[in-house]
């Protein structure tokens, strides 16, 4: 399979509410909107998307049906500590403080109206021990 997109499609009973709150806190804009579905891009980055959808629509298998569960969006950034004091100013519940982490990742983690997590994260230089564990062409720099 090749894939031409990838993009998360978060499931709520708040289409608008949710979209609001991407779109105010980071930096998303709605390329398509309707009562049931809003997709949402990025201003910064035409690549990164972002959708959003009633999780009752008729589209979605009467068994799935519902709400978002167990999901965390990872948005890397170039400046995690400006994102923080961002989302600490706006009231966003942070749920994990910003810290350091060996495994080579500077991070806080805060959640959407639904309870999704959403973990901001800058790349770090590894420990030595978890950096035995990337590949090359992945490590941190």
């Amino acid at each position: 399979m090749k894939s031409t997109s990838y993009y998360p499609v978060i499931m709520t009973d708040d289409v608008a509410g949710t979209a609001a709150f991407y779109c105010d806190h980071f930096r998303f804009a709605p390329l398509f909107t309707s009562d049931w579905y809003i997709h949402l891009q990025s201003e910064e980055d035409p690549h990164v998307t972002l959708a959003i959808l009633d999780g009752n629509h008729e589209t979605i298998p009467a068994a799935s049906r519902g709400r978002v569960s167990g999901l965390i969006l990872n948005f890397e950034v170039d400046d995690a500590d400006a994102v923080h004091e961002t989302c600490r100013k706006a009231g966003l519940p942070i749920l994990k403080d910003l810290c350091d982490e060996a495994f080579g990742q500077r991070h806080f983690i805060a959640a959407d109206p639904n309870g999704v997590l959403i973990d901001v994260i800058k790349p770090i230089p590894p420990s030595a021990e978890f950096a035995a564990m990337y590949d090359a062409s992945a490590l941190p720099a």
